[in-house]
């Protein structure tokens, strides 16, 4: 390894990797940094990155373009692991992988890093990605590799080399944020029975704290991708920024979740994402609106599949590339506007419109004007039952393993004055039992 391309954050053990990779390994450094949102860019981090010995250091704007292409592609296919996390640091891996690599290329480097360590999912993000898109560049990692100093120890070997770091509080907790959300692990938050401390949270208020009148928001979309903001254009990083701060205003946007990690074991994180809880609920309704219900059924199992490959770092495969055609396919006529209601710590959508909408009043309406054959729902039932009662009469009535309820259950029978000209037919005459069994 002679040149190597280190995915640099400007924090305490990337600024020693540097110093590291080139006594180790003997190697040229350049590092890369890629602004993804929400505070992600660290002031000054290139000049840090050349104090600790890195001969050319990048520094890229990527948030446009991670809203745009990985964000939007997630939201569309309403995708969130395991149902709970909207995926935030899993989605922005492969974007900052394919920077390392085309770097790496620009450079004529051999080999590229990062600061992952031996035990959480984004060495295998960073890994996969990478190797996907060159097999041939060497990956290390320096805390899986040797370097896996604590930081009282780093504090010392960056102050021996005349190294620039970030003098901050240690944090009790291992963080990583972008503008789609924040993900906190470790420290009392290894205990699932514990409470998150306040301290966790930095983008959204206690939700018993939050304003006592609610705020409401619409949303515009177009082929499923947020457009509008309470009618006004806006460009994709204005709107998350303006939705993280609204929401989180309101104490919307906080995740507390124990997932399954890919290497294999579970572990309790903390989310916050104001604007992707909000988003994926009001995409979610209007794709409610103007899609069949075959579409929604399918979609699901689609949402599934593309939520734990990327999550698993599998962006770049084929069947990652195929899913995510299907769903721009699918938004086609996901456009609209979603109204919500944030208010203490929920989003409730409150309304919803769209051109494209498959809702009909004249069918769904029970006023006067409504135009739904009822007599076709007969036919309609002889049909649909047909099965079921053919089933019944050549296999076994339901009864055979249905246990009956009349009898186990409280019952109370109260009988009525006869009708005029005694009981009808087959009714018991007053004072006459009832049977239960």
């Amino acid at each position: 390894m002679k040149k190597v391309v280190l995915a640099y954050s400007g924090g305490l053990d990337t600024s020693v990797a540097v110093a590291w990779l080139r006594e180790k390994y003997d190697a040229e450094v350049i590092t890369l940094t890629v602004d993804v949102g929400g505070g992600s860019l660290r002031e000054g981090v290139a000049g840090r990155a050349l104090s600790a010995g890195a001969s050319r250091a990048y520094v890229v704007d990527g948030r446009e373009r991670f809203v745009r292409d990985f964000c939007w592609s997630s939201l569309q296919a309403n995708a969130k692991y395991q149902g709970a996390y909207p995926l935030a640091t899993a989605l922005a891996r492969p974007l900052i992988a394919q920077l390392l690599v085309e770097v790496a290329h620009r450079e004529r480097a051999d080999a590229v890093a990062h600061g992952c360590t031996g035990k959480g999912n984004d060495q295998v993000r960073f890994d996969v990605a990478v190797h996907a898109l060159d097999r041939r560049l060497e990956v290390v990692a320096p805390m899986r590799v040797g370097m896996g100093l604590s930081r009282d120890q780093e504090i010392d070997y960056a102050t021996e080399r005349g190294i620039e770091i970030p003098i901050t509080k240690a944090s009790p907790y291992s963080i990583d944020v972008n503008i789609w959300g924040r993900s906190i692990e470790t420290g009392v938050l290894e205990d699932p029975w514990a409470a998150p401390p306040a301290d966790v949270y930095e983008w959204t208020v206690d939700p018993g704290k939050a304003p006592a009148v609610p705020t409401e928001v619409t949303i515009g979309f177009e082929a499923g991708v947020p457009i509008a903001l309470d009618g006004d254009p806006v460009d994709p990083v204005t709107l998350v920024d303006r939705l993280n701060a609204l929401a989180g205003r309101n104490g919307v946007g906080r995740i507390d979740h124990v997932e399954d990690r890919l290497v294999g074991i579970k572990s309790r994180e903390i989310y916050e994402a104001p604007a992707a809880v909000v988003l994926h609920q009001a995409h979610a309704a209007l794709e409610g609106l103007t899609l069949s219900k075959e579409q929604l059924r399918f979609n699901r199992l689609v949402s599934e599949e593309l939520s734990q490959a990327t999550y698993d770092g599998l962006w770049f495969s084929a069947l990652h590339r195929d899913l995510r055609e299907y769903i721009r396919s699918s938004q086609r006529v996901v456009s609209g506007e979603v109204r919500l209601r944030l208010d203490h710590g929920t989003a409730s959508v409150v309304g919803r419109r769209s051109e494209h909408s498959l809702y009909d009043w004249a069918l769904a309406t029970y006023d006067s004007e409504d135009t739904f054959d009822h007599a076709s729902a007969v036919g309609f039932i002889e049909i649909f039952g047909l099965p079921l009662r053919t089933e019944a009469a050549r296999h076994a009535s339901a009864w055979t393993w249905t246990p009956p309820l009349l009898g186990e259950l409280p019952l109370r029978v109260t009988d009525g004055e006869p009708a005029k000209g005694g009981p009808a037919e087959g009714e018991p005459a007053k004072g006459e039992p009832v049977g239960v069994g």
